[in-house]
């Protein structure tokens, strides 16, 4: 599987405008694509990837907070033999960036913070022309400016408190090295960065953890009772956390909970190995099942979440992308499909792939998640959305 073309999926979406909020409701008469129903063309599709031992996961699509579709495949833990379900809680990696946001917009909404806020204004320790002069707002565009050194892939963590004190080190190293709200950079070690400070943000206005608070005003009130920022000690323990597995040179796939001195020889996250990280970060590496990621999109749509301007906010366009009919949002690529908004984040690491897509148009949800490298989740992704909008269907660079 490409990982570069799953990163560029990794949203493959977006939303309008108009926002979650004040989508148009599906016509009565709009019915239910056949090619998204139990024995449509998505549906046979997938079940051959399965039958040929190349898709290890979960797929679910649901419509105005219903499944239309539910499929599980393959083995959430190889060892003991444990299958995947519609309750086995996936890492998200870069596909549980939102979460982030919606915890921002919440603090906005309760009136603790601006988005024109700059760093300076909550956080101390940062230069000077960081403080002043990167906003809350360019933090979760990826339009800050800053960079940072990579993280240390190879180094194994042991508690949530040594995350946490790196993390808030690391972040500490950003510099700024463009100007902010000119420029793009979510998908560099500084849009990570950028997430990092938007997360020590949120904890001086909550007195919480991000982790804590992710659960606490997010996950718990969503009704996400599968999800959650995941240790390593309960990835090795939990039979409901699939485990990662990592393709090696050999061709052979490895567990990488139970086996933190590999990684994936896959590019460009060679040698990396998510288990190391014991508990995930502001920038990934949350968990969260299928139904999970639709109760998440209900919970933005009836309100749970974020009033109605807020979740409008949360969903809207904000820059241009690289393609006309794609644009940024806050922590997720937007675009157009076939005349409808689709908001949409993805993920990927090794082990690891994770897509989940809102179409506030017409009420659909579409999850698919995957915990084997060889999975061609880029083509399935593509599937999908083409069997929800009726776009025509073209194979992504690198999809199956």
């Amino acid at each position: 599987m490409d990982r570069r073309a799953l990163l560029r999926w990794g949203g493959l979406a977006g939303v309008a405008a108009a926002g979650i909020g004040h989508a148009t409701p599906a016509r009565a008469d709009s019915g239910i694509p056949p090619e998204t129903r139990p024995g449509g063309a998505l549906d046979r599709y997938v079940r051959k990837l399965a039958a040929e031992g190349k898709f290890s996961g979960v797929m679910l699509l649901a419509h105005r907070g219903r499944t239309v579709l539910s499929r599980s495949y393959g083995l959430a833990d190889r060892e003991k033999g444990i299958r995947n379900g519609e309750g086995t809680a996936f890492n998200l990696s870069s596909a549980s960036q939102p979460f982030l946001a919606v915890a921002v917009l919440q603090l906005l909404q309760r009136g603790r913070l601006a988005l024109s806020d700059t760093v300076g204004d909550h956080l101390t320790g940062f230069p000077e022309n960081i403080a002043r002069q990167v906003q809350i707002h360019h933090l979760l565009t990826g339009t800050s400016g800053l960079d940072a050194p990579m993280p240390d892939w190879s180094r194994v963590f042991h508690s949530r408190e040594e995350v946490h004190a790196y993390q808030r080190q690391w972040a500490h190293q950003a510099t700024l090295v463009g100007v902010p709200g000119a420029q793009s950079n979510g998908h560099s070690p500084g849009g990570g960065v950028g997430l990092a400070i938007a997360a020590q943000i949120v904890e001086a206005l909550s007195g919480l953890t991000f982790w804590d608070y992710v659960h606490e005003r997010v996950f718990r009130p969503a009704g996400m009772t599968g999800s959650a920022y995941y240790t390593r000690g309960q990835w090795l323990t939990d039979a409901h956390i699939a485990h990662p597995y990592m393709l090696q040179a050999d061709g052979s796939l490895v567990d990488a909970v139970r086996n933190l001195d590999k990684g994936s020889v896959l590019k460009p996250i060679e040698g990396r190995n998510p288990g190391r990280a014991f508990i995930g970060n502001p920038s990934g590496d949350g968990f969260a099942t299928a139904p999970d990621l639709v109760r998440f999109a209900e919970a933005l749509r009836d309100g749970t979440l974020l009033s109605r301007p807020y979740a409008d906010l949360f969903a809207g366009a904000k820059l241009p992308g690289s393609e006309p009919t794609s644009f940024h949002g806050y922590t997720m690529p937007i675009s157009l499909s076939n005349g409808q908004w689709v908001v949409s984040r993805g993920g990927a690491a090794p082990g690891i792939g994770a897509n989940w897509s809102i179409y506030p148009d017409t009420g659909w949800v579409s999850v698919a998640l995957t915990n084997d490298d060889t999975t061609p989740l880029p083509d399935i992704l593509a599937r999908q959305e083409s069997a929800i909008t009726g776009a025509p269907f073209i194979p992504p660079s690198g999809g199956g």
